[in-house]
């Protein structure tokens, strides 16, 4: 039959009330501060009325839905047509689309606010990253909208598509930045940022890929319980890209490197926790041969970590450019 989404099932109350609820900031429809800037305060009375509108019907998509996401049946249908963006990278000169170099590796990565998690990953030094574009993955609508994807029938989290150079920077020093640039353990939100659409995700092109995955995370779950941080396990969520019929769909263009863009709002949800990725030697996975080990090593050294590691807002205050590293009072 034809598919249905939440939007078609729920009475037009109940979606004014959603909508009203995000206004104050509540994550139901995936409000979030960039969603309601400019909104101005609903009354008292609205508030409550939204309240206990969506408290009856929230409860009847849970009881069916133990993680919150949509099914497949249940998504936007979407459309064929592919989103338009700029031919280049607005900060690197690059294309923003392929096809790209033979020698290019991809990884797709969701940290919450897509805005920030870009700009902090095209910042890595040392002309590893060829490219970056902000998008919606891991769902079921083809080439939704910002608008669908805040709703939360789209099955997508906001992410970013990282097209990398492995002799130049090395997934090891990508994942690094991921894992110590938000809080993992958050579930469907992060910060501010609440909705399934701003989960944690990581989604592996390759086999390799996936076991530094699944080695970082154990290894980055340990350390943020043995210092007290974060909210409990990671619920980081891993999937090979060849799970979803295109796993990244590109968003609309005013999002690519937007906080590198005039005018933009400086915004950032993501929760540092400033709690290292170990050393890589600790981790690796068991598996590895010593070529591989050797292969995927860590090409940054602990002396850029020590000055340059995530810290709450910190792509906010930091230039648009690429880190510059190397220089003679650096090494």
């Amino acid at each position: 039959g034809a598919r249905r989404s939440c939007a078609q099932d729920s009475p037009s109350s109940i979606l004014a009330a959603l909508f009203s609820l995000s206004r104050f900031g509540f994550g139901i429809m995936g409000g979030s501060e960039k969603a309601i800037a400019r909104e101005q305060a609903c009354s008292r009375t609205a508030l409550f009325a939204a309240c206990a509108a969506v408290a009856a019907w929230t409860l009847s998509r849970v009881m069916g839905s133990g993680d919150g996401i949509i099914t497949r049946e249940q998504a936007l249908p979407g459309r064929k047509t592919k989103m338009r963006v700029a031919r280049t990278h607005h900060v690197l000169g690059n294309p923003l689309e392929g096809p790209w170099p033979a020698a290019m590796k991809v990884l797709v990565m969701a940290s919450g606010c897509f805005w920030g998690s870009e700009k902090g990953t095209w910042r890595l030094p040392g002309g590893g990253i060829y490219s970056t574009a902000v998008g919606y993955a891991a769902g079921f609508t083809p080439n939704p909208t910002y608008e669908e994807v805040g709703t939360g029938q789209t099955g997508s989290t906001e992410a970013v598509q990282v097209v990398f150079d492995p002799d130049k920077v090395s997934a090891v020093d990508i994942l690094r930045w991921f894992w110590e640039s938000h809080d993992p353990t958050q579930g469907m939100g992060q910060g501010s940022d609440r909705g399934t659409m701003y989960r944690s995700g990581l989604y592996y092109f390759d086999d390799e890929q996936r076991r530094l995955i699944e080695a970082s995370k154990a290894a980055y779950e340990v350390a943020l319980r043995e210092a007290g941080r974060g909210m409990g396990n990671v619920t980081t969520e891993i999937r090979a890209a060849s799970d979803f019929e295109q796993v990244f769909y590109y968003a609309e263009d005013y999002h690519q490197q937007y906080l590198a863009k005039p005018g933009a709002r400086p915004y950032c949800s993501a929760q540092p926790q400033e709690v290292p990725l170990p050393p890589y030697s600790e981790w690796a996975p068991a598996d590895f041969s010593e070529e591989e080990r050797d292969l995927h090593a860590p090409k940054l050294p602990e002396a850029f970590w020590d000055k340059h590691a995530p810290t709450p807002h910190c792509v906010i205050r930091a230039p648009h450019g690429p880190i510059v590293w190397g220089a003679p009072d650096e090494l």
